[in-house]
């Protein structure tokens, strides 16, 4: 077993006894168990899955960075989200605006935040409606 602290800009979320983490990154998901070597990864967008005392849970995460070391994990990332406390219903109407801020945007930077928007709201709908 080892400690999880999920941080974001707020403070600590969330501090988990996990079994084992699955993380999704760049160049695919990297599962961590106790006692692996210390070790950074940058994370992309997408479903956390830790194996907690009490079993399976998943967090939706935006992108960040995972630091391991000493038996200690901690995720840190500007949004963390319980799966199961998604709203699907806002999830998809979140995906709605997103998308009409990007058929409707002329601003290159206002075009970057709806994609980003966007896919973070596509991953919560992946995320609640899959078991992955």
């Amino acid at each position: 077993m080892f400690t999880v602290e999920l941080v974001t800009y707020k403070g600590v979320y969330k501090t988990i006894t996990a079994q084992s983490i699955n993380l999704p990154t760049p160049e695919g998901r990297r599962g961590i168990l106790p006692n692996h070597m210390p070790i950074m990864l940058p994370l992309t967008i997408g479903v956390v899955s830790i194996m907690e005392e009490n079993g399976r849970k998943r967090y939706t995460c935006s992108e960040g960075v995972f630091y391991f070391e000493n038996n200690k994990g901690t995720l840190l990332a500007d949004s963390i989200e319980d799966v199961d406390a998604i709203d699907i219903n806002r999830a998809k109407a979140a995906e709605a605006k997103a998308r009409e801020r990007i058929k409707n945007s002329d601003n290159d930077l206002d075009i970057d935040k709806a994609q980003i928007a966007l896919l973070k709201a596509i991953n919560r709908i992946k995320a609640k409606e899959s078991d992955y």
